[in-house]
This record gives structure tokens, C-alpha cells and sequence, in this order.
């Protein structure tokens, strides 16, 4: 098992969401870089971000904190919150991000995830947010019909780096 302590970005500020309700923010620094220096100085062999802004807008928007800590780790950082257009993935894996973490244009168009792990394989994982099990999408504001199994199993046969699943309802709750 890999555990990759998580930086939060909103408005270029490090934050917890209380089960992702961006009006439950709670802000923990104000330096990206900082905090994932603080990471790594504690031991911290990767790095998983999430730009929130990209999550719930569907456009990647922290650009400067996400290049500042690239440029200043030499852990590997995965990134998810926004990766829904190819220009997206190629910019961010050119900024040194290890892998990219793609949910809601994964679920809205399935044919289009598989395309893009084919086209860069072993560097995009599948994020799979659940709500009561089933997948939220665009910044977990919506709750599609389609189970987390059932996201997942569609994607076997490709060439993933990885499933990363979160629980909404354990979310920002300090409960794992």
C-alpha cells in the first residue's frame, strides 16, 4: 500500500472541505509550497493534490501552486480536480505531475478515458468519488446512477495506473 498525504487547493490556498460542501471550507495555509515541503520533511515519499476549483468549474485553475510544487519536490505528485481535455493531461504531465487523476469525464465518456490511458499509459488513474455508493461527478455537486464497482470494472482491460477512491461521507470528517 502507498499513502500519499493530500494537499487541497482552493483559490491557491491549502483547505479541507467538511464532505466536499465548498461552503464547509476550512483553510489551513495560505503557502501550497510550504505545506508540501512540511510533507515531505515529515517523511512523505509522494504527494496527491487536488484542485477544487477544477473539480467543481471543470478547468484546471491553480496552476501557480501546482508549479511551484512541482518545481520545488523531487517526490512523485499526482494531481486530480479538472484533467478532462487532452491539453490538460499533456500540459500537467509536463510540468513533472507523476500521474493525473481523471473521474468526471471518465464516467460522462468512458470511450474517451480509454483512449487517453491508451495514449499515456500507467500515468492516468480513475478517480471514483462515491456518495452512497453510487459516483458523483463535476466537483461531487452531482450524483450519477452508476455504482463505484460498476465505474471501475469498466475500465479492467486498460492500461490505468491506478483506482483512487474516495468516500464523500468520510470526507474532511477525520475518519480515513
Amino acid at each position: 500500500m502507498e499513502i500519499w498525504p493530500a494537499i487541497d487547493l482552493r483559490g491557491g490556498n491549502c483547505v479541507r472541505l467538511k464532505q466536499g460542501d465548498y461552503a464547509q471550507e476550512t483553510v489551513f495555509g495560505e503557502n501550497p509550497v510550504a505545506m508540501a515541503q512540511q510533507w515531505v520533511e515529515q517523511g512523505a515519499e509522494y504527494l496527491h493534490l487536488v484542485d477544487l476549483d477544477g473539480a467543481r468549474d471543470g478547468e484546471w485553475t491553480n496552476q501557480a501552486a501546482v508549479r511551484g510544487i512541482t518545481e520545488a519536490l523531487s517526490i512523485p505528485c499526482q494531481l486530480g480536480g479538472g484533467v478532462r481535455e487532452e491539453s490538460t493531461i499533456e500540459l500537467l504531465l509536463g510540468l513533472g505531475l507523476t500521474r493525473l487523476i481523471v473521474g468526471t469525464r471518465a464516467l460522462k465518456e468512458p470511450a474517451w478515458f480509454c483512449e487517453m490511458a491508451r495514449k499515456y499509459p500507467y500515468q492516468l488513474a480513475l478517480g471514483i468519488d462515491a456518495r452512497s455508493g453510487l459516483v458523483a461527478t463535476d466537483g461531487w455537486l452531482e450524483t450519477s446512477e452508476t455504482s463505484a464497482v460498476s465505474l471501475a470494472q469498466c475500465f479492467g482491460d486498460e492500461p490505468v495506473a491506478a483506482i483512487i477512491y474516495t468516500d464523500i461521507a468520510r470526507d474532511g470528517m477525520m475518519q480515513g
